[in-house]
């Protein structure tokens, strides 16, 4: 993880700690990307325009032409070779990270592809890779991907387009309730047209920014296989799908380590896109019980990189003696991506949740500034707008066009008149010197308590008019979080709320997020530059009863029409006028309690790893574009470095 953060896979909702490498992997675990509006020529197709492109992108022109001989980031002469080795908490006991069964292995679907790729260096862009155009008319009532010829899987045989319609339709029958709920009557029907060209006609309800992305952002896996092997997508596997990535697995220990090895027979090791990456033989995953015994295993050279997520050990730990010696590096990278939104959300589906002057008053009781001075020692930021980090966070009064979305649903109930007049919702500010809040908070969130029907006893304990006690549990499977989460609880009893911190494994962490069973649990909200139908699995009403997103259960149509309006918006101008209405009403829900993001990625590893001088503002991709420089590792191994 690249942030202090339980990362939330939108796939299969389960935790996961590594997230797989490449951004085409995010298009595939979503199948919904943004879709893009540049075309390089014209053409008559049942007496309609067509334009064929390699690229499509709603907002501006594509990064890279056709004919670029590598991406920018990467160093085209990396030499291929070398391990790198990770780590991972918890365990696993399947690889299909698609399925709500199982616990998914770490990078699991690093050798799966999708038609359409992204870059780390274009927010907006996704280009032709398994395929070699694209070809749509102007009102996108369908696009057409013309295939690659030489595309095979990892054993060998050819893909097809009967492979990529198969691989469509098992996402549309088998995906997870929260993602076919989003996507269902986007498409009218799939045309494979002959073994290398295959049409998506779309609905007129399909979300035109959707569209392209949509249809070529979906994992390719082999029909045969899934036929041969009675798979399902909904359930647990114990190999991976046959897919055509550059990696394939090479062995696993069940809950203790997991390797892939790079495909020498690889079909696009000779494509433009992958000049200069994929550069390592092996990935290696270890697995430990906890993060303490992670940071162990790095300083004993269990494994030799670390994407590091506790300020502490940030700060404080990185005194050992690789360290000393010069064997261990350590950078700080910033991060370009929409900062992280790292929440402890409430589960809405309890009756006691659903009073915002409960979720507010419990919420007041976080000291995030002494949090911050005293148990980050400053490192982090605190997440006030879904879209931290970027021009698309809600700011100062709503101006004109924000107004125009929200005045209607305020003057149908849907929001507070104070939204159309005040600054967008903020936590509260606390005294950084002392973990206690102030009197004035402590009395502020009591008289919240108290007009919300929850009265103070003889005992301290507030209770209902039922004489049910505010108990209040927080599900945690990470020691990482603890001294956090008991500064919280010992500030709930002074205003009533008798909190709980309960420690479960990572499997029944999973079981119980995807349940409801709990009152407080982590979810880490990650929006991206050009937010549209996901919005839905984040926060739709139409997804609250299942989902691995809206883990608080929100169903609010106030929040469901301003998603419509991001949805349908055309224009940038547009996009951004429409989620900044939505960020502020999000805000203004009090669903959870912002914790912290990191605006820099910070990385440790042993000195034989090397990345080009200047890294893209999306991607530290360590898995991706980094190499190996065997020298420097017989050295550092010569030292008895590891």
């Amino acid at each position: 993880m690249a942030r202090e953060t339980i990362a939330s896979s939108a796939a299969c909702g389960t935790a996961s700690a590594v997230a797989a490498p490449g951004l085409a992997a995010s298009l595939a675990a979503l199948g919904i990307a943004a879709g893009l509006w540049l075309g390089l020529a014209g053409m008559t197709r049942a007496q309609e325009a067509v334009t064929i492109s390699h690229g499509y992108s709603n907002f501006g022109a594509l990064k890279y032409p056709a004919d670029f001989a590598h991406l920018d980031y990467v160093n085209p002469e990396a030499p291929k070779g070398g391990e790198i080795s990770i780590w991972s908490q918890g365990g696993f006991d399947s690889f299909n990270q698609y399925a709500s069964d199982g616990v998914p292995a770490a990078l699991n679907t690093i050798g799966s592809e999708s038609i359409l790729t992204s870059t780390a260096d274009d927010p907006y862009g996704i280009y032709c890779f398994l395929c070699t155009t694209l070809e749509y008319p102007a009102d996108l009532s369908f696009v057409t991907f013309n295939l690659r010829e030489d595309v095979t899987f990892s054993d060998g045989t050819p893909m097809t387009a009967e492979d990529v319609a198969y691989s469509f339709n098992l996402f549309q029958t088998q995906g997870i309730l929260e993602y076919r709920r989003v996507v269902e009557g986007y498409i009218d029907h799939v045309e494979v047209e002959d073994p290398h060209r295959i049409t998506f006609h779309f609905t007129g309800t399909a979300p035109m920014r959707d569209r392209v992305g949509f249809a070529g952002g979906t994992a390719v896996f082999s029909k045969a296989w899934f036929e041969k092997t009675g798979a399902r997508l909904d359930k647990a596997t114990k190999a991976p799908f046959l897919s055509t990535g550059a990696y394939v697995l090479d062995s696993f220990d069940f809950n203790t380590r997991v390797i892939y090895k790079r495909n020498p027979d690889y079909w696009g090791n000779d494509l433009a896109f992958n000049r200069g990456r994929n550069n390592f033989d092996r990935i290696r995953v270890e697995y430990f019980a906890d993060s303490d015994a992670a940071f162990e295993g790095f300083k004993a050279g269990d494994y030799t990189f670390r994407t590091e997520n506790s300020s502490q050990d940030w700060a404080q730990g990185y005194d050992f003696q690789a360290v000393e010696k010069g064997w261990v590096k350590r950078e700080t990278i910033p991060d370009g991506n929409v900062g992280t939104r790292l929440s402890w959300v409430f589960n809405l589906d309890r009756p006691r949740w659903q009073d915002i002057r409960v979720r507010e008053a419990i919420g007041m009781m976080f000291n995030y500034d002494w949090s911050k001075q005293t148990l980050q020692y400053g490192l982090y930021d605190r997440p006030v707008s879904f879209w931290s980090n970027t021009d698309l966070a809600a700011i100062g009064v709503p101006g004109e066009g924000e107004l125009a979305l929200l005045k209607p649903l305020v003057d149908e109930g849907l929001l507070d008149p104070a939204i159309l007049t005040e600054d967008p919702k903020v936590p509260v500010a606390h005294d950084a010197t002392n973990n206690r809040p102030a009197r004035a908070i402590l009395r502020k969130a009591a008289a919240l308590l108290e007009e919300a029907g929850w009265v103070i006893g003889s005992d301290g304990i507030r209770r209902n008019a039922a004489g049910e006690a505010l108990d209040l549990t927080i599900i945690q499977y990470s020691p990482l979080y603890d001294r956090f989460i008991n500064p919280f609880i010992e500030n709930l009893a002074q205003v009533g709320v008798r909190g709980k911190l309960e420690r479960v494994d990572i499997s029944q962490y999973v079981e119980r997020r995807r349940k409801g069973d709990f009152d407080l649990a982590n979810q880490g909200f990650d929006m991206d530059f050009e937010p549209s139908g996901g919005l839905e699995q984040w926060f739709g009403s139409k997804t609250a009863d299942d989902s691995s997103r809206n883990l608080m259960r929100l169903r609010d149509p106030g929040i469901d029409r301003l998603i419509g309006h991001v949805v349908g918006a055309t224009k940038i101008e547009d996009l951004r006028t429409a989620v900044h209405a939505l960020d502020r009403a999000l805000r203004a829900k009090v669903f959870d309690i912002p914790l912290w993001y990191n605006p820099d990625t910070w990385v440790a590893y042993y000195d034989f790893y090397r990345h080009p001088d200047a890294l893209p503002p999306l991607q530290v991709g360590e898995l991706d574009f980094w190499w190996y420089d065997a020298e420097a590792a017989e050295a550092l191994k010569a030292q008895g470095a590891y």
